[in-house]
């Protein structure tokens, strides 16, 4: 029989964000492959109703836990009930996060902080707790940063200064943690998305404007389409993965290639 190189069953895997949009996709991807579940965001409410739907659909172990990102003590709380209920954590995905959108010159120093503690400081405090609490003492993980090819690149047709000032820092986060960690069997990656539609985005990219340039700045001349990240995560949270570490994966249509 031949082998299934994606196989996750009886791994643990958090997944920050997971109240809507790709947060949510993603924990269904892992799910998929047999990986036990923690819906971790702001919303305890939507946390619990995506983790039974998780749980009934896939039949993995799936639960809900409210966390803030920014608040150190409460992440490092939330790691513990973690563990408490699991015994581990093979995967995190770092997915939190939120995009002040106006021109550079109308961005005020709370739009600027706000998107650097949740996108960059609030990835950091998540894997340092995991890795210090459950990877490092298993001597196994993988850690997928989400940052975005805004981290990447800039952009003329949305002014987003602080995103991608945040996004950016992921990208070399990711690298820098990789460079200490991998010879201690976590593995960090990125994944850096392109235009994808979620409750957030949606009217922005509905837009004739934003239609427009789908057409002339992205190759595939589309957005992503539900489901497209799914394999990159999947990919990065396996085992077979091993030697994969510090890079990152623009999921993104082409977008970066020109």
């Amino acid at each position: 029989m031949g082998r299934n190189y994606f196989d996750l069953t009886g791994q643990v895997a958090i997944i920050t964000g997971a109240s809507t949009g790709l947060g949510v996709q993603m924990a269904r991807a892992l799910a998929n492959q047999g990986c036990n579940i923690v819906c971790m965001a702001r919303r305890k409410n939507l946390c619990d109703e995506n983790a039974a739907k998780i749980s009934e659909e896939f039949g993995v172990k799936a639960i809900g836990v409210q966390c803030d990102i920014t608040d150190t003590d409460r992440v490092n709380a939330a790691v513990d009930e973690v563990l408490a209920e699991f015994g581990r954590i093979d995967i995190l995905v770092n997915n939190a996060g939120t995009g002040a959108v106006a021109p550079a010159e109308d961005i005020t120093d709370d739009q600027f902080n706000n998107e650097m503690q949740i996108d960059l400081f609030g990835s950091f405090k998540v894997a340092r707790a995991v890795a210090k609490k459950a990877m490092l003492p298993a001597g196994y993980g993988r850690i997928i940063n989400i940052a975005s090819m805004y981290g990447l690149v800039g952009n003329k047709i949305a002014g987003s200064a602080p995103y991608h000032a945040a996004k950016g820092g992921v990208v070399n986060l990711t690298r820098a943690l990789a460079a200490e960690w991998s010879s201690k069997g976590i593995n960090v990656n990125a994944i850096c998305p392109g235009y994808f539609y979620t409750p957030l985005t949606k009217e922005t990219l509905d837009s004739d404007f934003f239609q427009a340039n789908a057409k002339t700045m992205i190759p595939a001349e589309r957005y992503g389409n539900e489901g497209e990240l799914d394999t990159a995560a999947i990919f990065l949270a396996s085992p077979c993965s091993s030697y994969v570490t510090g890079i990152m994966v623009p999921v993104d249509g082409g977008y970066t290639c020109m």
